[in-house]
């Protein structure tokens, strides 16, 4: 890290490898003693951007360390929340009932999204292989001499960790009330290999039979090496495996379906099931509601001018700004190479309600002239030559408003990018198409019913 980034750009390093023993394991995203995870704050006035940096390290560190497995997240606040506490935006969840299936077909799900184009960077946190030392508690030798199974396992969590977790005890200071936990444990030189763990001694929770003398861990169990999962993830109650899936670029959707067509060609066990999580999951369904939502407001937008001038026909010319609008924001989005995300829907309701004041201003003041006694053509003309300074005003102010915005200049201002761009796009095309569009059909439409009445 500190090779990479200079040091009057670094700020703090935080490293956490591991596990502790305790209650604390569960919150700690390491899967066992051999793996970690390192947090890495630039300073506020940093010139290069994090993102070069993580690209550096993606290079250099297969280079130097082939042996170590990384994976790469943005640590930011925000993507923790669009992935619910994922780290990745794309988390292929197998799910099943064996632990052994679904790590044989998350490696094979893995191996088929690492050749991906789109994709930058595969990881499964989960470790499936793991030492692991299997303690089999002979029930009848521990009954012989007044032990269960209980006992024996709680002896040998004090023993190797603390009585934290067995028996805890709290003792509060008298002069500052503080409390702290008192626990018992072996010197941890002295547990250093398997003959030490065998002649653990184990004692009966008992009163009345800790007295006699203390059994050993061997007399009543045997000790097997074994290999197992790390640990035992589960999602609504179902056992699982994660996959995580760094997209190459920030078209999150484009990537997703190319995973979803990598993974219909594996052949996977019958009880074995896929499941994509993370934030491209809530973005479908955000831009799902986001669709019903800008039709509804639409829709609504349409009746409530309905009622406001009285006619079927003034609304439906008003609403021919808004495709003009969509012209110019999938244009703006193209060429500034701006995917259509959750704030580029946000911007595009932006800027449906900007256009649509303005094409009301076109029409209302082409009712009043028409009402005045002036004839159509000329009605139509005036309307667009005086509302065209007001109209001009409006986009100009809101565009230069949002440029700062669109061109990343503030900071924060890469997660609003979108919606500036796409509010700014939208608005500049649209006024520029509406004073000649709107006034077009307004002429067209009432001409024909002139000339049908």
């Amino acid at each position: 890290m500190r090779q990479v980034i200079p040091h009057q750009e670094l700020s703090t390093i935080v490293s956490n490898i591991g596990l502790a023993p305790g209650f604390s394991a569960i919150f700690s995203s390491n899967a066992a003693s051999d793996s970690g995870f390192m947090m890495v704050a630039l300073k506020p006035d940093h010139k290069v951007s994090t993102f070069t940096y993580m690209r550096e390290l993606k290079q250099l560190l297969p280079e130097e360390m082939p042996e170590v497995q990384t994976f790469f997240t943005s640590g930011s606040i925000i993507d923790s929340v669009l992935n619910f506490g994922l780290a990745a935006p794309i988390d292929v969840q197998v799910s099943g009932q064996s632990y052994a299936e679904l790590f044989s077909a998350a490696k094979q799900a893995q191996a088929a999204i690492s050749r991906l184009p789109q994709v930058e960077n595969t990881f499964i946190p989960e470790e499936s292989d793991y030492p692991t030392l299997n303690i089999n508690v002979d029930r009848i030798k521990a009954a012989r001499l007044g032990l269960d199974q209980r006992s024996v396992v709680s002896n040998l969590i004090t023993a190797l960790t603390s009585n934290a977790m067995i028996a805890p005890s709290i003792w509060i200071e008298p002069k500052t009330g503080n409390d702290y936990f008192l626990t018992a444990q072996y010197y941890e030189n002295e547990i250093n290999s398997l003959k030490t763990l065998e002649n653990i001694p184990v004692s009966s929770p008992d009163p009345a039979k800790s007295h006699e003398d203390a059994v050993l861990l061997r007399d009543v169990a045997t000790i097997e090496n074994q290999r197992h999962p790390a640990e035992a993830d589960h999602y609504n109650i179902q056992r699982e495996v994660d996959v995580l899936v760094s997209p190459r670029t920030d078209d999150l959707g484009g990537t997703q379906d190319a995973v979803q067509k990598a993974l219909k060609g594996a052949d996977l066990p019958n009880d074995v099931r896929i499941t994509l999580r993370g934030s491209v999951a809530a973005m479908q369904q955000s831009f799902s509601s986001f669709g019903s939502g800008l039709l509804m407001a639409v829709v609504l937008l349409y009746l409530v001018m309905v009622a406001q001038f009285s006619s079927f026909l003034d609304p439906f010319i008003i609403m021919f700004a808004v495709p003009m609008g969509l012209i110019g924001v999938i244009w703006t989005l193209f060429l500034t190479g701006t995917t259509l995300n959750i704030e580029s829907f946000m911007g595009i309701i932006v800027m449906v309600g900007i256009v649509v004041s303005n094409s009301i201003l076109l029409v209302d003041f082409a009712n009043q002239r028409r009402r005045e006694g002036p004839p159509l053509r000329r009605a139509v003309v005036e309307s667009a030559r005086i509302r065209m300074r007001p109209i001009l005003m409006t986009a100009l102010a809101t565009v230069v408003g949002l440029m700062p915005l669109a061109l990343k200049l503030g900071a924060g201002s890469e997660a609003s990018a979108p919606l500036a761009r796409a509010a700014a796009g939208g608005l500049a095309v649209s006024t520029l198409l509406t004073l000649i569009l709107v006034p077009t059909l307004y002429e067209l439409f009432y001409a024909s019913r002139k000339i049908e009445s």
